[in-house]
């Protein structure tokens, strides 16, 4: 045993979104100012050690680059949840080459990061069809969301589809099913489960000009911000908000919002 001095423990703050007000600038920050209402993904690779977290806290630090201003039209709890999954969502797009006139399947259309995929394939890049998987109860959220077409995952199987797709966004883990309803020389993306090729997985960049660029489509209206209905939850029922991200039957993004 190490008789010499015992190093104190480290608390480790969880989080990467975060939306809020600029309280002080460092000397080199150019672009904000104190009063500025942002958002950001705090955390520039974030499954990749990290060297910035701790959102959920009442104060955080954020490198510039990483930040925008908040779209003018939502509000601080929706805006809180975007950056991680809005940035998720466009890097996948990018890294299959999506462009207009392409068509797509959306596995999980109603989650966090598939709720975004569907709004920005159809509405930023246009897309020619778009498909996406959900729950009984949330296939009219898909296609008020973009959907062309909605699958009910619980009463359907995508492996028995006819149709083929140039593209499929798994966001749910299916990757082995997902590459068996993609057109000749189409691409899939997973961000979650076994990958199986063709299919392939990234590390997203957080990046503040990605924000910046899909800020005029969130104040258009045309993409819009899902907030799962159960929140957002108060800094005291944090646990609780894992506990349900935990059951993966959330809609959209679980919100943690401090202010009353």
């Amino acid at each position: 045993m190490n008789s010499g001095r015992v190093r104190k423990r480290t608390q480790t703050v969880p989080g990467y979104d975060v939306a809020g007000v600029v309280v002080k600038v460092g000397s080199a920050v150019k672009d904000f100012k104190g009063g500025d209402e942002v958002y950001a993904n705090v955390s520039e690779k974030a499954l990749e050690g990290p060297k910035q977290s701790g959102s959920l806290a009442e104060y955080t630090a954020v490198e510039e680059k990483l930040l925008a201003l908040k779209p003018k039209n939502i509000d601080f709890a929706q805006a809180a949840g975007l950056p991680l999954a809005i940035e998720t969502a466009d890097e996948g797009l990018v890294r299959t080459e999506f462009s207009a006139g392409k068509s797509i399947l959306v596995l999980n259309g109603a989650g966090g990061v598939g709720s975004l995929a569907i709004q920005l394939a159809k509405h930023v890049y246009g897309a020619s069809k778009v498909a996406a998987t959900a729950s009984t109860g949330k296939l009219e959220l898909v296609r008020s969301l973009g959907a062309d077409l909605a699958i009910d995952y619980t009463k359907e199987n995508i492996e028995d589809l006819t149709e083929r797709f140039d593209v499929v966004f798994d966001a749910i883990g299916m990757c082995d099913k997902a590459v068996k309803v993609i057109k000749e020389g189409g691409k899939v993306v997973a961000l979650t489960g076994a990958v199986t090729p063709p299919g392939f997985r990234f590390v997203v960049t957080s990046n503040g000009d990605v924000l910046k660029k899909l800020n005029p489509y969130i104040e258009s209206g045309k993409v819009k911000p899902v907030v799962d209905p159960k929140g957002p939850f108060p800094f005291s029922r944090v646990a609780d908000a894992f506990s349900y991200l935990e059951t993966n039957h959330a809609t959209g993004k679980v919100v943690v919002y401090p202010i009353p």
